[in-house]
């Protein structure tokens, strides 16, 4: 029974904003001392009516119950034989016991002078009457065919007992119109005070509102990179007030915030800055000493075969450094918002050319296609979108062992065209999946012997910024024996405007 209770006060409904509990503590608070009061009011009026009833019997005292041994007759001209039956206030009850048995009852009819003297009352009624203490004080007590009476029972002086009452029901209305009054005062005053409450307690916390207005806007910018734009801060009210130090201090932390934004910011750009420039110069520098390698290769005399192994390998080093220092300058370029082409792209042709270049270049792998019947056309730069492929492509070679199965798929939903690569590898190690597009990224005991130390782990994080530039994105699912690269591109073309 005590799990049902428990369960049955859980699944209440309680208020989930802290206005709500305000307002609902602030009409519980009201509703229990109004119901104290209305209890102790109606406690204390029946007490005081209960008193004032006693009162009476007291001043009554026995003389309707003696004068029932005798009967009641009617009264004659003088009016001096029975008047202390005809004295008796409406209502009044007397009876009279010998040896604990009612022997005669009475009752003053409402509304008239008469008496009756077969009052109906059943075994049950006698044996209350009979258990009356005869201490002269009140005592209240339910007679099925009277209802309920206030009695005081008092020993006769031929060794009877003589009970007199008075009937309850005026105290019992008097007592019910206090009930239903107060009541109506409660459920009004509750009503008013909980819509004043709620008015009440909405002004008090509209200054916090408006912070968590200002904190909901801060919540919805991109602080992840770029230049922030924090909005205005949140009106500031009383500081002596908790709501006034909650916006002080969130207003505090928002400048703090910003200038730490506009630091990052500007290391950024710095940063940014420096790689395309100094990419940009690097690719004479490197081209001139890739091309002097090759004209030294290509000397007719005869040189040692330790020279030519040295100017092969400055050869080599020479071009994945310009592959490199291209890559580097491709990215400062997208990171600085430089416009995209924006043609028609068909994305099938790309797929169809990237396998074909791939498969020439890693003839241990299978590789597969799926293909839709109608082509796949998307808006965009065709050669950054071909990089995407291929550095895609070439990520699967490189990082999978000989005989491992690529397979490249094509489709679109309506809204977006969807790439996908997928090979049955070793997998993408758990450490690095959450920065695997990020620059600089590579796992090296994942890699075929003979591609130990090449790449710079720029390829994905290439790959991610290109599809950035174009409106979509890139995701990654990888497991021991399936790795899935995702790209989503939008149909209508780069998410970031052409300033030509």
């Amino acid at each position: 029974m005590r799990v049902r209770l428990r369960e049955a006060v859980r699944r209440l409904p309680r208020p989930r904003t802290l206005r709500a509990r305000l307002t609902a503590g602030l009409v519980l608070l009201l509703a229990l001392s109004c119901a104290a009061v209305g209890v102790a009011a109606v406690v204390e009026l029946n007490g005081f009516l209960t008193g004032r009833l006693d009162q009476q019997l007291h001043d009554v005292g026995p003389r309707f119950a003696a004068s029932l041994e005798h009967g009641v007759k009617p009264p004659d001209h003088d009016g001096d034989e029975h008047a202390d039956t005809r004295k008796q206030s409406s209502g009044t009850f007397g009876a009279r016991l010998v040896g604990g048995r009612v022997t005669n009852v009475g009752l003053v009819h409402p509304g008239s002078d008469s008496t009756d003297l077969s009052a109906p009352l059943n075994a049950g009624d006698k044996r209350r009457l009979a258990a009356v203490p005869v201490d002269g004080r009140g005592h209240s007590v339910c007679l099925s065919s009277l209802g309920e009476y206030r009695l005081v029972a008092s020993s006769g002086m031929d060794g009877d007992v003589l009970i007199t009452g008075l009937p309850l029901e005026p105290v019992d209305a008097a007592v019910h119109r206090l009930e239903l009054v107060a009541a109506v005062v409660l459920g009004a005053g509750l009503a008013v005070t909980g819509v004043a409450g709620a008015l009440w307690v909405r002004w008090s916390l509209l200054p916090l509102s408006r912070v968590a207005a200002t904190a909901t806007r801060v919540s919805e910018l991109p602080l992840a990179s770029g230049e922030v734009a924090l909005p205005p801060r949140a009106p500031e009210s009383d500081p002596r007030s908790e709501v006034g130090r909650v916006a002080g201090a969130f207003n505090r932390m928002l400048g703090h915030v910003e200038d730490a934004l506009t630091k990052r910011h500007a290391s950024e750009e710095r940063l940014r800055s420096f790689a395309a420039d100094a990419s940009h110069e690097l690719r004479t520098p490197v081209a001139s000493v890739r091309g002097h390698a090759e004209l030294a290769l290509l000397h007719p005399g005869p040189v040692p075969p330790e020279v030519t192994r040295a100017l092969e390998r400055i050869a080599a080093e020479s071009g994945r450094m310009g592959e490199m220092v291209d890559d580097l300058l491709l990215l400062a370029r997208l990171d600085a918002g430089r416009p995209l082409e924006r043609r028609p792209v068909d994305l099938t042709r790309l797929v169809l050319d990237a396998v074909t270049d791939a498969r020439a270049a890693g003839p241990g792998h299978g590789w597969t296609m799926e293909l839709p019947e109608e082509p796949v056309t998307v808006t965009g730069d065709a050669y950054r979108l071909h990089q995407v492929l291929a550095n895609l492509l070439a990520n699967a070679r490189l990082h999978t062992p000989v005989g491992t199965r690529v397979t490249v798929s094509l489709e679109t939903d309506g809204t977006a065209a969807v790439l996908t690569v997928h090979d049955d590898g070793p997998g993408v190690p758990a450490e690095i999946q959450p920065g695997v597009f990020e620059r600089f990224t590579r796992a090296e005991h994942r890699r075929r012997p003979e591609h130990q130390g090449s790449g710079a782990g720029l390829g994905l994080s290439i790959v991610a910024a290109v599809t950035e530039a174009h409106g979509g994105s890139v995701a990654l699912e990888s497991r021991p024996g399936a790795t899935t690269f995702t790209v989503r591109l939008p149909v209508g073309g780069p998410g970031r405007p052409s300033n030509e």
